[in-house]
């Protein structure tokens, strides 16, 4: 049976004349528009559109509406946490193409760009500019998705999180309406903050089309180093006292031992095997110089040993391309296995106990489950490694996971620092929003009243129920 048999056919074939091999129903694609780099079983939907420009999505999102059928936006498919699944079947819309820049206002620090434009991309783009976007999530995923899950990670501790990044958008609403949030003004207080509403709804509320989008000046010098500590707990407290001491670190990561274990062995370094932090800092040269030495200062009170830093650009792409290939560098410690990623955040005076709390609790459960994190914004990630189709491994994770959310509740941090709701993360909202997650529901259930817009998402399922 093929996909598209449990479509209306009438609204088949109003999208086979207007999209002709832009729309898709074979197997293989639906698949790959499902949850793709997750552990959540794949849900694929029942077609595939191509859009090229926010007219079609409007198209589309119309008659989607129309018809009843759920809409789902893709963009580079790397989310974590189930946001690409299509639990009741419907339409993804495929943002790819929709990958033009629109404008670059140097003088004003901003850019505007279609939702499919990559950030390794509009960074090569602006090279000659003498400015960059910052935001760095490791995948090179688009910026339309990036709005979408309100990413952040490793530059998040200096430059903020897409939330900030945004100035404005442009969204097309489920009855087909087109709105733009608002405009290039650095700042508005006119009505309704509707573009932080929208960054972060994970497609549950419209589908992003244009971006208005914050820029910052390439910095004249960088510094990057690191160093290894007896513990976990010194590696933390190292960070949560250069914070309180007014370091601004543009990324300080932390690597646990098992982990640096695995970046040896994948990307052929020879680091000391115990807890690892990376840290990078922006400025001139004799400001990035001056916070160096007092952070070496501050490592070596709290134990550190190996200090080491960095002005050599190779080196530093060295280093920091180790810490993105992470996934696959701990993969490696079991040929074969899955990996499940999950994260919570944080206060960062909680974050050195929460780390070794979780640490212990997989270690009890005999659970491979490195741990490595944004640590300066308090956010740490942990990448189980099971053989999935081992129900006991598998009830182990599901297990750990569940207890490390929360635990994270429990020091009044988040269930998920950067990977977002998704599938995965909405049976935890009840505990993290209270009677908050009911607003939610009703901006949800005014905005959408056909529950159409990637359906099964964020709000719990008696939500769902309701509509």
């Amino acid at each position: 049976m093929s996909r598209e048999s449990t479509l209306p056919k009438a609204f088949v074939q109003t999208l086979r004349e207007r999209f002709a091999d832009r729309f898709q129903t074979g197997a293989a694609i639906c698949a790959q528009h499902g949850s793709t780099t997750t552990w959540i079983e794949n849900q694929p939907p029942d077609g595939v559109v191509f859009a090229e420009n926010t007219a079609e999505v409007a198209d589309i999102v119309g008659l989607c509406g129309e018809a009843g059928v759920p809409v789902i936006p893709f963009g580079a498919g790397s989310s974590l946490e189930g946001q690409l699944n299509a639990p009741r079947g419907g339409i993804s819309v495929d943002l790819t193409r929709m990958d033009r820049i629109l404008a670059v206002n140097a003088e004003d620090m901003d850019c505007v760009i279609q939702p499919g434009v990559t950030r390794s991309r509009l960074n090569d783009y602006l090279r000659d500019t003498g400015l960059f976007f910052p935001l760095d999530p490791g995948a090179d995923a688009t910026l339309g998705g990036m709005a979408a899950t309100r990413a952040s990670g490793t530059t998040a501790v200096l430059y903020g999180t897409m939330k900030d990044a945004v100035l404005s958008l442009e969204a097309v609403m489920p009855d087909g309406r087109v709105i733009r949030t608002g405009h290039r003004a650095r700042k508005s207080a006119a009505g309704y903050d509707l573009t932080r509403l929208l960054v972060g709804s994970e497609g549950t509320l419209g589908i992003i089309t244009e971006l208005t989008v914050r820029l910052r000046g390439i910095p004249e010098a960088v510094s990057a180093a690191r160093c290894s500590f007896p513990t976990v707990e010194d590696a933390s407290n190292a960070v949560i006292s250069g914070l309180q001491f007014g370091l601004p670190f543009a990324r300080i990561e932390l690597l646990d031992a098992t982990t640096v274990k695995a970046v040896n062995a994948h990307s052929q370094l020879n680091l000391p095997e115990t807890p690892l932090l990376l840290a990078e800092f922006h400025g001139t040269p004799d400001t990035v110089a001056e916070l160096s030495v007092r952070f070496g200062d501050i490592a070596r009170e709290h134990g550190a040993t190996a200090l080491d830093w960095t002005t050599d650009p190779q080196e530093r792409t060295r280093l920091w391309k180790a810490r993105h290939d992470l996934f696959w560098a701990v993969l490696g410690l079991r040929p074969g296995a899955k990996g499940i990623s999950t994260d919570v955040c944080v206060p960062i005076s909680r974050l050195a106990e929460c780390i070794g709390a979780a640490a212990e609790k997989a270690q009890s459960l005999r659970l491979l489950a490195p741990i490595a994190g944004h640590v300066g914004d308090g956010n740490f990630h942990n990448l189980i490694v099971l053989d999935p189709e081992n129900p006991a491994e598998r009830a182990a994770a599901k297990s750990y996971i569940g207890w490390l959310n929360e635990l994270a509740l429990s020091m009044e941090g988040t269930c998920t620092g950067e990977h977002g709701v998704g599938q995965g993360k909405r049976s935890y909202m009840e505990r993290e929003m209270g009677p908050a997650l009911d607003v939610m529901a009703a901006i949800k259930a005014a905005i959408d009243p056909k529950n159409i817009m990637n359906p099964g998402k964020i709000l719990p399922e008696r939500f769902e129920a309701q509509s």
